[in-house]
């Protein structure tokens, strides 16, 4: 069987465990192959074929489908950049290609020796749903909200000296292996995995429509106490 030590086969055997159909675990499998590779590599694919007794075709169609796996290794951090619409006209294409240039890297592309301290992958990324905040990044996933080229810049600059700035939204930032670990379901340290739950999840702009509508007194219309019934087939 591919590689992988035997911690990362036990993981892999629990994570199967957790499902009635062995290829329903295919997903947090190739988080757990990326917490330990950095990516998805042909190597990973092949470890979660044959646990899951699927050809690596099936798990390649998968692993190239969501854009969270990489094939090729990732630096210590992942920042990833929206571009969509709303993000982009504030600022969002401004801030991706200011950082390009200060990388010298494109889209997917890591500055500095992947996975060691400060090195970066940087990515534009279609929606990271937070408009309302816009422009957002994201390191590792975690969220910095209403960004700016000056901003951004210095997040980076903190993050390439080994420093781990705090997130507007989300948990304590870590590193990316880490976080595909707890995507997988692992945490090696439980006092991370509490920070992260603790953390702020949400913001003021974000929750202004229910509080306007606490201050009104507004509520939606209460649930019938019949649900009415469905039109006829025509």
């Amino acid at each position: 069987m591919s590689g992988f030590d035997e911690l990362t086969h036990v993981r892999a055997k629990e994570v199967i465990a957790r499902y009635p159909v062995a290829r329903s675990a295919l997903l947090p499998l190739l988080h757990l192959v990326q917490s330990v590779e950095g990516c998805v590599s042909q190597d990973g694919i092949r470890f979660c074929a044959e646990l899951l007794d699927l050809s690596t075709a099936e798990v390649s169609a998968v692993a190239t489908f969501y854009t969270m796996y990489k094939r090729t290794p990732c630096g210590e951090h992942l920042v990833s950049v929206c571009t969509n619409t709303l993000c982009a006209a504030l600022g969002g294409d401004d801030i991706y290609r200011r950082l390009s240039e200060k990388l010298g890297v494109g889209h997917e592309e890591t500055a500095g020796e992947p996975g060691t301290t400060g090195s970066l992958t940087l990515e534009h990324a279609e929606c990271l749903a937070a408009c309302d905040l816009a422009p957002v990044i994201q390191v590792n996933y975690e969220y910095f909200d209403n960004q700016t080229v000056e901003s951004a810049e210095q997040l980076v600059e903190a993050l390439q000296r080994g420093e781990k700035p705090h997130p507007t939204r989300g948990a304590p930032l870590t590193d990316l292996r880490t976080v595909e670990l707890e995507l997988a379901g692992f945490t090696e340290d439980p006092t991370v995995a509490a920070a992260a739950v603790a953390g702020n999840s949400a913001a003021p702009e974000t929750l202004r429509g229910t509080t306007i509508a606490a201050e009104r007194g507004w509520a939606a219309p209460a649930f019938p106490d019949e649900i009415p019934a469905l039109p006829e087939k025509s």
